[in-house]
């Protein structure tokens, strides 16, 4: 709980002064307010974690506060302190969703402990709405997978394996819902109570990987000012899934054969090994069997993970569970925004049926959300028509091109128009970093 931000609010400049002086000895992160429009003020641009306000503040009270911040940020703690004390105002503020009260005049460890109750219902406020996410997630599983008989056998492939710790290896074009899979796979399993940490090894940068993984202690690195544990430890006692695991470099892909070969982490920095007791799940859109054979993923690795290999198929291949998709979706997107049951006609079912869905399920969610919110057909397959221009558009010319040439402008257009930034070129080209780095090095292209 240390280090929380605390936005006190009170408008005696010396009361302020002083709880301000408590806090941050404690080491609490402290900003300060001496009216309501300047607290909100410090909501919308502070990210706060508790708020500990007066009763009285001129013509406003911290109810009208409080009753702001359960509106647009209801995880925030709120602490409400009174000169006023009564029976009355305590029972009105708890009502209207203060996590604690305190009567002045407090004493500085009443105050702390007030600080320390608020923090602790912000987090199980926060916790809760994670849990409500993910048993919505569960709820929607047998929807999602669908009746076609592919869908159906992955169904069963994934119980059958879900009682064991096995490894598995799940496959899949992007968007054909991998990580809903390994989902299954731990709510399946005897480790459901347990967590569910889910680490996209693509969007975490490279130097920074092995530490979130596995750990690291104090000034194992710049900029480690403490001791943090890794994905494997926040994992244990339930599931670990590390999705598009081709990403990571070939020297951490060693390091993770040999904590998967011995069931043993060490935190960057550290020389004691921690026992381990998660199950892991990966995934990857590449073909990994031939990132093996390129020598761009380790053997030894692909096989400790493809145990049991799992593959998502896409969208196009259970063209028979679009219908039901469409009306799972439309009825979720108008429940979220409220808006009027209202389906589609034949003629755009017919049309989207016929579609190839190059993004698989998440395109399909993503445009039913769309005709929801804009109730329009027309936009709703022009959208379509659009997608499949931009993924098959392209025409070689009949003289032909010089390639070489052609990947070199590729290149130097996603860096120019990126102001020199590698990382997002190489995601605007939809290129791995790392390929994206070999081909600059190839062409001589220094970026910036």
């Amino acid at each position: 709980m240390k280090h929380a931000v605390v936005l006190l609010v009170e408008d005696d400049p010396q009361q302020l002064s002083l709880l301000c002086q408590l806090l941050q000895a404690e080491q609490y992160q402290v900003l300060e307010a001496d009216s309501v429009e300047s607290a909100i003020l410090q909501l919308k641009q502070h990210k706060v974690d508790l708020v500990f306000s007066d009763w009285k503040l001129g013509t406003l009270t911290g109810l009208t506060l409080l009753q702001y911040v359960r509106r647009y940020q209801p995880d925030i703690g709120f602490v409400v302190a009174t000169a006023y004390g009564s029976v009355s105002h305590a029972v009105e503020a708890v009502q209207a969703g203060a996590d604690d009260y305190l009567a002045k005049p407090f004493k500085r460890q009443e105050l702390l402990l007030a600080v320390d109750k608020g923090l602790r219902a912000k987090t199980l406020r926060q916790q809760n709405s994670t849990l409500q996410s993910q048993l919505s997630e569960q709820r929607q599983l047998v929807e999602l997978v669908g009746m076609a008989p592919c869908m159906q056998q992955l169904f069963q492939r994934i119980q059958r394996v879900s009682g064991s710790d096995v490894t598995v290896l799940i496959s899949g074009e992007s968007g054909t819902g991998k990580e809903l899979a390994a989902r299954a796979l731990h709510q399946l399993s005897p480790r459901a109570n347990g967590p569910f940490i889910a680490l996209n090894c693509a969007a975490i940068p490279e130097q920074l990987a092995e530490a979130e993984l596995f750990g690291s202690e104090k000034g194992a690195f710049t900029g480690a000012t403490q001791s943090k544990s890794g994905k494997f430890e926040a994992a244990a006692g339930g599931t670990l899934f590390l999705d598009e695991i081709a990403e990571l470099a070939l020297p951490l892909q060693a390091k993770l054969l040999r904590v998967l070969q011995e069931g043993k982490v060490t935190r960057l920095g550290s020389h004691q090994e921690i026992q381990l007791d998660v199950r892991l799940i990966a995934a990857s859109h590449r073909h990994l069997a031939d990132a093996v054979a390129k020598g761009l993923f380790r053997q030894d690795l692909f096989y400790r993970l493809n145990v049991v290999p799992v593959h998502m198929p896409a969208l196009r291949e259970r063209k028979e569970d679009i219908p039901r998709l469409i009306q799972h979706f439309l009825q979720l997107h108008q429940q979220r925004y409220q808006q009027a049951g209202i389906g589609l006609s034949p003629a755009t079912l017919r049309q989207l049926m016929a579609y190839d869905w190059p993004g698989n399920v998440r395109e399909l969610s993503n445009c039913i959300e769309r005709f929801v919110l804009l109730q329009d057909e027309a936009e709703l397959v022009a959208g379509l028509q659009w997608s499949t221009t931009a993924t098959s558009g392209f025409v070689l010319p009949d003289q032909g091109l010089n390639w070489e040439e052609f990947e070199r402008n590729c290149l130097a257009q996603a860096l120019q128009r990126c102001g020199g930034n590698r990382t997002q070129a190489a995601k605007l080209l939809h290129l791995p970093y790392k390929a994206f780095l070999y081909r600059l090095e190839k062409y001589q292209l220094t970026g910036a």
